[in-house]
């Protein structure tokens, strides 16, 4: 399938799947431990693995090729995943996957590596009318992609993301082990468990939030605001990386169903535009985002009870609604400068000419981003303009 005709079906699905419907979807049947692989890929025949560069000329992909050894499956690896991967990549691995033919399809990395697989294993089953079984192992701890009915694929010709919505594109199985993110670097510990956050705080605002996504995104907060600290300063912390690699996983339960917002509106702008990862976005963002959604600084909007409630959940001191929306504004921001993640864009060394210079683009293409059906207040160009240039300078009223 060529890259051409994979954009325009991509542009038709971004746009039919925007709005969401009132329903909870468990999504798939979770694993922990690599002593998971025997039940979950023990019937596999053919396999096809899809990963990065990093994790397959490291070897970390054998975490599951040696498996499939043992049982004497075939597998091929495809690794041509980048980070924000293309309609280029998705296309190449659908060629790859369907002149090889799987039982079983398995990503193994991070958000990209799942985004790409997601994409790859729903279109193939429509072209070979046959879905292969669609395992997903994350070895980061934040993009909750396991269990989310979400990819985000990029347009490098129209310099745009698309933020994909369906169910077909859950996995059937997910595998959690907290081994495989123990050597992850601190900078990345730091980026993705705010990616989680945002997940969960963007869930429990969401006008998509019912009881039981708010059931989720309440305990993944908890967990990371626990233990995501201890995660990040003490990497070899085995309880603290099983703590927050399940609450990105709920966090990500909590997403797929509630939606997420603004935030996540402005991330995927800013990420395409001035060239930043994911994570790392979403939380220079955040704290100016929570600040407009509240009101707290003109006037209350009814989001801000919400937030009030997250300060009741993290249990942290305050009084009134207008105190404890301040306090879970505070207690995020907080977090992100102890993980040392800059707290402006400015200070993430984006140049203030090429900022400028992308300031209307990134707003349009907030404005028009699939997340923001979602967003707990509506937002005019000039607001996302105005949130832009305050994360960029980092003055922050809180």
């Amino acid at each position: 399938m060529k890259a051409a005709v994979l954009s325009a079906l991509f542009v038709n699905f971004y746009q039919a799947r925007r709005t969401l419907m009132r329903k909870f979807c468990l999504g798939p049947t979770i694993y922990m431990g690599a002593s998971s692989l025997e039940e979950v890929l023990s019937g596999t025949k053919k396999a096809f693995i899809v990963t990065d560069k990093f994790m397959h000329e490291s070897g970390k992909v054998s975490y599951v090729s040696c498996f499939f050894n043992k049982i004497g499956a075939e597998y091929e690896v495809f690794s041509d995943v980048s980070p924000d991967p293309d309609m280029e990549t998705v296309a190449e691995g659908i060629k790859r996957l369907t002149a090889f033919g799987a039982d079983t399809i398995v990503a193994f990395g991070g958000g990209s590596a799942i985004d790409a697989a997601k994409s790859i294993s729903h279109i193939s089953g429509g072209i070979i009318n046959n879905r292969a079984v669609f395992v997903v192992i994350p070895t980061t701890s934040g993009t909750g992609s396991e269990v989310s009915r979400y990819a985000v694929i990029t347009d490098r010709e129209r310099n745009m993301k698309y933020p994909l919505a369906d169910d077909s594109l859950l996995p059937d199985f997910a595998v959690l082990d907290a081994a495989l993110v123990e050597s992850v670097p601190p900078p990345v510990t730091a980026d993705t468990g705010v990616d989680a956050l945002t997940h969960a705080i963007e869930a429990f605002l969401s006008t998509g939030a019912n009881d039981f996504s708010d059931a989720m995104a309440e305990k993944a907060m908890k967990l990371i605001f626990k233990n995501l600290l201890t995660a990040y300063s003490e990497p070899h912390n085995i309880e603290a990386r099983q703590a927050v690699h399940n609450a990105a996983t709920m966090a990500g339960v909590a997403f797929s169903n509630a939606g997420l917002g603004a935030n996540h509106s402005l991330a995927h702008a800013a990420g395409a535009k001035l060239h930043l990862p994911h994570g790392r976005a979403n939380a220079i963002l955040l704290p100016y985002v929570m600040s407009f959604t509240a009101g707290c600084h003109t006037s209350l909007t009814p989001a801000a009870a919400r937030y009030a409630q997250m300060a009741a959940v993290l249990n942290l001191d305050s009084n009134g609604v207008r105190q404890s929306a301040l306090a879970a504004i505070r207690a995020t921001r907080n977090l992100i400068r102890k993980l040392n993640i800059p707290a402006s864009f400015h200070e993430a060394g984006v140049d203030k000419k090429i900022f400028e210079g992308e300031l209307d683009a990134m707003t349009e293409a907030a404005m028009a981003d699939g997340c923001m059906a979602t967003a707990p207040v509506p937002f005019r160009p000039d607001e996302i303009r105005s949130i832009f240039r305050t994360a960029y300078s980092g003055k922050l009223l809180v």
